[in-house]
């Protein structure tokens, strides 16, 4: 029986171990590049998903969505949008109802990415909306890891420029980590959801 937190302690994740991603990175910045990896992940039956946007420090400055990853347990793509678009065949992939695509606050990754070209989104499950149906309230995916697995996302590269002519490598794995961390979570969710093997309890405020 895995016990659960309603409410992720914030304290308690600080003294947990980092997670990576363990898995193959693939940067994409060419047309080319973008088929095959399309390619293959139209042949998934499900993918996590997430988006990065460079970080504006001045009032009314906006950016475009940079970088969309998308991430099997063994794979993530990064797919370039500052420097690719958002080509027909990654709309192809998000119009998809045949790959199921889990992600995190999904309401707005789907409004940045419709901002560089006009698509219907198909296929989406929102993490957030799925672990209410099971008693939890966490909605980062920072505290829902840490809940699940006992792990701490790092967030250290959030706010890092996301349009850098080359993604350094804690960017590349900050970025992977996220996308893959939403498939895994939701995985296991849903093993312990179909199972019933769970019980959710209200977590213990520290004495003082």
């Amino acid at each position: 029986m895995k016990t659960l937190f309603r409410n992720t302690p914030k304290q308690l994740i600080s003294t947990l171990p980092k997670v990576e991603f363990k898995g193959k990175i693939v940067v994409v910045h060419s047309q080319r590049e973008v088929k095959a990896a399309v390619d293959f992940l139209k042949r998934q039956p499900i993918v996590g998903i997430d988006t990065e946007t460079r970080p504006s420090f001045r009032r009314g400055q906006v950016y475009q969505v940079a970088l969309l990853q998308v991430s099997t347990l063994e794979i993530c793509f990064l797919f370039r949008l500052n420097m690719i678009g958002l080509p027909a065949e990654l709309i192809q992939l998000l119009e998809s109802d045949t790959v199921k695509k889990i992600g995190l606050s999904l309401k707005d990754d789907l409004a940045l990415l419709k901002r560089r070209a006009p698509f219907q989104p198909q296929g989406f499950l929102d993490l957030q909306d799925f672990v209410k149906t099971m008693g939890i309230e966490d909605m980062s995916l920072q505290k829902l890891y840490a809940n699940v697995f006992g792990e701490k996302i790092s967030k250290s590269a959030q706010l890092t420029n996301w349009e850098n002519t080359v993604l350094t490598e804690s960017q590349k794995m900050y970025a992977a980590t996220d996308a893959y961390t939403t498939l895994r979570l939701y995985l296991q969710l849903n093993e312990l959801k179909q199972s019933g093997a769970y019980t959710i309890v209200e977590a213990q405020t520290p004495q003082t």
